[in-house]
């Protein structure tokens, strides 16, 4: 009879339309992914089987899809706000129980560890002191550390410069530190201890003769080698170093005071130092020393790696976060507050790195918004009423024709 047919209608309709309020209601819901109502028809059967000629029992709700299209990334300029761009999940650890969300509100909680709003903790891959990331490690509820680091001594220098070919060659016994006039060019070079203190390696050239260039240094003042020079950089006629009759790095013993280690040793190399007809001019210092360095900020590469900011100026990889793909995302079980569990229906994870196999890359300082098309969920709500009222009107006038069937006399 037509009063099933228009029950599962209306139940159907009904149930249609729960789900669409819920999309509506979560329209600004960060990482919310929209559900859709899907229906199947029902018919009546017997042991003989169905006849071809049956009208049908009506509608059920066969199932409520997920459906995890990308919705729009957002910036917000906080670093530690994180989105998906692609496919993948973050990794939560709820005291243990492991959830999926895509929601990148993230923030740092007094431990150090990155949390979300419910204290569930991001998971990756750690990071070594030295800031190695060991990718062969299981992912581990990821910790910044905020200690300052240690400093590093200076053990090479590199300096790249050109020394100018038309300067006037001066006599090697002449030369004085402190006066300008017995030698042609100087530079500084910082250094540091094995306490990270600074110190000023000044250096000092003479030109003594065609294309030789003598090297004199000061280390805070100090002069190196008895003042005498420490090292001599001869040229070939086509400005290159001549690596026959120079020997490079030049090593260095410097005396350090303030209870560092001394003398430190430091290999000063110009092997990429040129001898052209152009003015005097440093273009390259490097070393590989650096002093103390407190923790200034974080920011997070799109390929997951969490940097940790000095005031030092260097940085240091804390650990990389991962993502987690699944053969059938529909399947995940929703768990409320933007997260998902396992389940048979969605297989197991696949766990790697950000940007890598099928996984998205990661926006930092952005979110990903609600993938709810407001208007289109506004239409099928209207469509969802429509089908409710002329289910609701099947049972009226199936209710009619009863009451003319009661009222024969």
């Amino acid at each position: 009879m037509s009063f099933q047919q228009g029950l599962s209608g209306l139940s159907a309709a009904s149930r249609n339309l729960e789900v669409v309020g819920n999309n509506v209601a979560n329209a600004s819901t960060i990482g919310f992914k929209a559900s859709r109502a899907e229906f199947a028809d029902l018919y009546a059967t017997s042991v003989a089987g169905s006849s071809g000629n049956q009208a049908g029992i009506g509608v059920t709700v066969a199932d409520v899809a997920q459906q995890f299209q990308q919705g729009n990334l957002t910036i917000t300029g906080n670093s530690m706000d994180v989105a998906v761009n692609g496919e993948g999940f973050f990794r939560l650890s709820d005291q243990g129980s492991i959830v999926y969300t895509r929601n990148g509100q993230f923030q740092m909680d007094k431990d150090g560890y990155i949390t979300n709003s419910a204290g569930d903790r991001l998971t990756g891959y750690p990071a070594t002191s030295a800031g190695t990331i060991q990718q062969t490690s299981l992912p581990v509820e990821l910790q910044m550390q905020t200690a300052d680091i240690a400093p590093q001594v200076t053990s090479t220098a590199t300096l790249t410069a050109n020394f100018d070919s038309r300067s006037t060659t001066l006599p090697a016994a002449s030369f004085n530190f402190n006066d300008a006039t017995t030698y042609h060019n100087t530079t500084t070079v910082q250094v540091f201890d094995t306490l990270g203190n600074p110190h000023n390696l000044s250096l000092y050239f003479l030109k003594s003769a065609s294309n030789t260039w003598q090297v004199y240094a000061q280390n805070d003042g100090a002069a190196l080698n008895g003042g005498a020079a420490i090292g001599a950089i001869n040229y070939t006629t086509a400005g290159a170093i001549d690596t026959g009759t120079t020997t490079l790095p030049f090593n260095l013993s410097l005396p350090v005071a303030g209870g560092a280690v001394t003398p430190q040793a430091v290999a000063l190399d110009f092997t990429n130092s040129t001898q052209f007809g152009s003015s005097f001019g440093v273009s390259g210092v490097t070393q590989n020393g650096f002093t103390s360095g407190r923790l200034l900020g974080f920011s997070i590469a799109n390929d997951g790696v969490i940097l940790g900011r000095y005031s030092n100026g260097q940085s240091r990889a804390q650990g990389q976060i991962v993502l987690a793909t699944f053969t059938s995302p529909q399947g995940l079980s929703p768990l409320g507050g933007n997260q998902w569990a396992e389940s048979s229906a969605s297989g197991q994870p696949a766990i790697g790195a950000p940007n890598t196999s099928n996984r998205g890359v990661l926006q930092s300082g952005g979110l990903e918004e609600s993938n709810v098309d407001l208007t289109a969920e506004l239409v099928n709500m209207i469509t969802a009423q429509r089908v409710y009222q002329a289910n609701a009107q099947t049972i009226r006038t199936q209710d009619q024709l009863l009451q003319t069937l009661v009222t024969i006399r």
